[in-house]
């Protein structure tokens, strides 16, 4: 009898135990010395459940490689977690994700009148390396924006393999930027668009290699490599210590891709997108450049257009069209943006080259951050 007692007793304490585990699951972020302010959450509305929801989903597999996700609501750190090996100061391979950080720094070269504005040609940069393969005047009227929207008339596709201008093809080379510089003009098959009969008038097509030229730009105008004018333009003023760049063989920097960064300064990127270019109520970059960033200027697919380096995708809840930017990197890794709910949240996954990678870290955002978000904005 004294043992049946006791069992049942013990039982009970495990029930309350994890009820009360499953109430306590979710804690706010803890406050650093890294500038992020922090809140609790449950205090703004959040189903905090839900929101922490996700833990449960990476520690039985059904979400693979993911390694963090944070939110973070109106300027303010609401969620914060890591799995497998990832911590706060990991260093994160963003991949891709790269690119914005390309574009961002543009705008800080335009703002500081070391390129005229974003209709600046791009060849006359590097009339050093002539003369160029497959010469054409439709090549020498490329310009910066060109770069920026994925949309430049290079033969460059990173989705087809067989493209002149895969960036996989440029990897095996010693000079990356005479390759995007060397590219032939493309041909549009009859199943294709063509720019006069494309959204926005652009034909979108993605080229690693077109934004590795657009960091060469930055590099040329600035006299400085990408990771030294970031420190001092971006990463510094967001209170960002720490960062590594890779560098093409040619010795320059990658504007492209590889970038890692801790999750919580890939947050920082995102939340100066959502701000117009502020961080805490400091102008780091000029509202008008994220302004043009934030705008669509081309169709990248059925159901996603393009900005200035940064995808626009669309996410529904409650009948509502949630338009969220992303920076968007192989394996998974994102940072997404609703700047009209100040919602900024970052997914960063080793999921490198598997075709579930993307799709499970935007499911991530819809299916936990998005539905766990309250209906009303918690300013």
């Amino acid at each position: 009898m004294q043992i049946r007692s006791f069992a049942r007793l013990l039982c009970g304490f495990t029930l309350a135990a994890a009820a009360g585990t499953a109430h306590a699951a979710y804690r706010p972020p803890e406050r650093t010395g890294d500038g992020w302010p922090v809140a609790d959450a449950g205090k703004l509305g959040w189903n905090v459940d839900m929101l922490a929801g996700v833990e449960a989903k990476v520690a039985d597999g059904t979400y693979k490689g993911i390694t963090s996700v944070l939110v973070a609501d109106h300027g303010r750190l609401v969620y914060e977690a890591y799995f497998n090996g990832g911590a706060r100061d990991t260093l994160n391979d963003m991949r891709s994700a790269t690119k914005t950080l390309t574009a961002l720094l543009a705008g800080a070269a335009i703002e500081r009148g070391l390129v005229p504005d974003v209709h600046a040609k791009v060849y006359p940069y590097f009339a050093d390396r002539k003369p160029f393969l497959h010469a054409d005047a439709r090549k020498d009227a490329f310009t910066l924006e060109d770069l920026l929207t994925m949309s430049s008339l290079w033969e460059c596709d990173d989705d087809n393999a067989y493209s002149s201008g895969n960036e996989e093809r440029m990897y095996v080379t010693e000079d990356w930027l005479r390759f995007a510089l060397d590219l032939p003009i493309k041909g549009f098959a009859p199943w294709m668009k063509k720019p006069a009969d494309s959204p926005y008038g652009r034909a979108f097509s993605y080229c690693t290699a077109g934004a590795h030229v657009a960091g060469a730009l930055v590099e040329r105008a600035t006299g400085r490599h990408l990771d030294a004018f970031s420190a001092e333009v971006l990463e510094r003023p967001l209170g960002i210590a720490r960062t590594q760049w890779n560098f093409a063989p040619e010795g320059i920097a990658m504007g492209g891709g590889g970038t890692r960064l801790a999750t919580r300064d890939a947050a920082k990127i995102g939340q100066l997108l959502a701000a117009q270019g502020e961080w805490q109520g400091r102008t780091v970059i000029a509202k008008a450049w994220i302004a043009a960033m934030l705008t669509p200027h081309a169709q990248a697919r059925d159901d996603a257009e393009y900005g200035y380096l940064l995808w626009r995708f669309h996410f529904e809840r409650d009948g509502h069209d949630w338009a969220a930017w992303a920076m968007a990197g192989n394996g998974g890794n994102y940072v997404l943006v609703i700047p009209e709910r100040q919602l900024v949240a970052v997914v960063t996954s080793t999921a490198y080259n598997q075709r579930y990678a993307h799709p499970q870290s935007k499911e991530i955002f819809r299916e936990f951050v998005l539905k766990a978000m309250p209906a009303r904005a918690s300013p």
